[in-house]
């Protein structure tokens, strides 16, 4: 059973209806004990980062998503619960993420080399690296998925498993034992990323020690 934690922010129903589509038992859940007993966790969300990572933690569930990941339970986070896998966020000052996966989250402006609308609104192109990893073995470099989003990931080169282009490069999947992130949405972007979640839904477990310091 996978849970999509539900914290107040996120598009929850329509990736459960995406995780239905491809046969996968899914609850939309913000209760400790069900988050714990699920195989597998998907962290969605959209907006703001700073008010994203206070609910989150009002209801300490970072601390309880910080548990089961050590334990070497799968996590997926998606958008803004991609972002908030990392270090720290300068979104209208610097926010602590949750440091599932070193780096920083920054504003796509500052990457910019010529003017673009901000924020990032559509459908790109995915470069594999690391061959897309365990999340993107089954994409094919090119195939397009769906993005909504005003900042992304840094410093973070040695956990990328793609990137986009959108007047810089862009990451745009990470991959770090058994945490993973999206900042596209899967459960927008067709096929591909119906076949995204299947991956993620059905992969072997994999532990690696990322406990926080």
């Amino acid at each position: 059973m996978i849970a999509i934690i539900d914290y107040g922010v996120g598009n929850l129903f329509s990736l459960r209806s995406s995780l239905k589509h491809i046969g996968v038992d899914a609850i939309v859940t913000g209760n400790i004990d069900d988050i714990r007993s699920a195989e597998r966790l998907i962290l969605p969300g959209v907006g703001a980062f700073e008010d994203a990572i206070k609910k989150l933690r009002s209801c300490k569930l970072d601390i309880v998503i910080k548990e089961e990941v050590a334990k070497g339970k799968p996590l997926l986070g998606i958008c803004l619960g991609m972002q908030m896998l990392f270090e720290q966020s300068y979104e209208y000052g610097v926010h602590e993420g949750l440091g599932l996966i070193p780096g920083r989250v920054i504003p796509i402006s500052d990457a910019l080399t010529s003017p673009l609308k901000i924020p990032h609104i559509g459908w790109n192109a995915l470069s594999l690296k690391q061959s897309g990893g365990r999340l993107l073995k089954h994409l094919n470099p090119g195939d397009h998925v769906y993005f909504v989003h005003s900042y992304y990931a840094s410093d973070c080169d040695q956990y990328v498993i793609a990137t986009t282009e959108y007047g810089a490069t862009l990451t745009a999947a990470v991959e770090r034992g058994n945490v993973f992130g999206c900042q596209f949405h899967p459960e927008k972007s067709g096929d591909v990323g119906l076949s995204i979640l299947r991956s993620f839904c059905t992969m072997e477990d994999s532990y690696e020690d990322i406990s926080c310091n």
